[in-house]
């Protein structure tokens, strides 16, 4: 007998008509490297950074904005789950173009029109709003809520602008869910700007997705697990995205589902009517299920690209959620979980984009790594000849 303890890795498959053919960026959560896929899933770049690279997107110069890989061994919010060292941007030859470094970062960070940044932060929840923090529960060795804060930074690393989450949310909607603990009111995992300049936010603790007034500060909209309308709430979601069509895109993780066991879905949201207008969940409902990170977009042909980052999987589903295009990742770490494929969350670019012109894009560079990816073979902790291994 027989039979499959592990996924196949690298690309597993590809309907080159129904696909939208494209780079894709993905890199591995505890690795030092961001990768970039050929459509047929050829290894045709790699950036490199000692500090490690959990996360990484292009910038419109061409150049990639990343975070660090988090601290370790450390007390407090260093050793909570999305933390992170150092956001820095590199061109394409690794090297370092700017940085910002805070040791309270997490998750999520973009760069704004004028230059500036906003990034994720952590900071102690005063006590006068510790104690009115409802749902969750209490544990004697916590002795401080972490709450979410955005911060706006300038080129030179100074805040200008700073939203403290405990002054805007509202006990009654905003609980933490009964299976985690009091150390985190919120656990924000996403930060983006809308076309009309609001902050859209989501947070995994009290299972809620936001849109913020970066002016106000208001929460001028919320969707998620106090949804009394709602068949299925969220819960534990992450990257909500604003679409084209002006609806919202978001990966409803599904871990602490109530009265229903743990899958997860991709939801399209109309923010207006506060209907699923579209989603994607698998016809087997085990079968899809990240219960960290993970993320989903979608894509110029209609299709969406989703991110089952637990499983390392990155995959492309039509409108009738037909999978036309699957890869998973070959890249093994060692974490506090044991051996994983940890994905944060991966992009797909066109292959005409203007930040890739006159790059060179040849499998044949990296021969050795494309040899192991396709004989299923690569080392845990890879990485390139010649370079440090983690």
């Amino acid at each position: 007998m027989t039979w499959t303890r592990e996924r196949p890795t690298g690309l597993v498959y590809r309907d080159p008509e129904q696909s939208w053919d494209g780079y894709t960026l993905f890199c591995s959560v505890t690795g030092h490297h961001a990768t970039l896929l050929s459509p047929e899933g050829q290894v045709v770049h790699r950036w490199q950074q000692h500090e490690g690279i959990q996360h990484a997107h292009f910038l419109e110069n061409g150049n990639l904005l990343i975070q660090t890989g988090p601290f370790r061994h450390a007390e407090g919010r260093q050793n909570m789950g999305g933390n992170a060292g150092a956001m820095m941007e590199l061109d394409w030859d690794s090297n370092v173009v700017w940085a910002y470094r805070n040791p309270a970062m997490h998750h999520a960070y973009e760069r704004l029109p004028n230059g500036n940044h906003i990034v994720l932060a952590w900071y102690p929840v005063p006590d006068e709003y510790r104690k009115r923090i409802q749902g969750g529960h209490s544990h004697e060795s916590v002795e401080v809520t972490w709450g979410d804060v955005i911060l706006e930074i300038d080129r030179s690393g100074v805040v200008v602008r700073r939203w403290n989450s405990w002054e805007h949310f509202d006990p009654e909607l905003d609980r933490i869910c009964p299976l985690e603990t009091h150390k985190e009111w919120g656990h924000a995992n996403a930060l983006s700007t809308t076309p009309n300049g609001d902050w859209l936010v989501s947070f995994r603790a009290t299972s809620q997705v936001m849109l913020i007034d970066p002016d106000s500060g208001e929460i001028k909209w919320r969707y998620g697990a106090e949804d009394e309308h709602l068949e299925m709430p969220l819960s534990h979601q992450h990257a909500p995205t604003w679409l084209d069509n002006g609806n919202i895109l978001i990966f409803d993780n599904g871990c602490h589902r109530p009265r229903a066991p743990a899958f997860s879905r991709v939801i399209e949201v109309n923010p207006e009517t506060r209907e699923i207008v579209w989603k994607y969940q698998a016809d087997v409902m085990l079968a899809f299920y990240s219960f960290m990170c993970s993320g989903a977009s979608r894509l110029p042909n209609g299709n969406t690209f989703i991110t089952e980052s637990a499983t390392g999987r990155l995959f492309e589903v039509t409108p009738e959620g037909e999978t036309v295009w699957e890869y998973v990742s070959p890249f093994h770490f060692r974490s506090r979980f044991g051996r994983t494929p940890f994905v944060f969350r991966a992009y797909r670019y066109a292959l005409d984009d203007p930040r890739f012109q006159g790059r060179k894009f040849d499998p044949a560079d990296h021969a050795e790594l494309n040899g192991l990816i396709e004989a299923g073979d690569v080392p845990d902790n890879y990485a390139d000849p010649g370079r440090r291994k983690r």
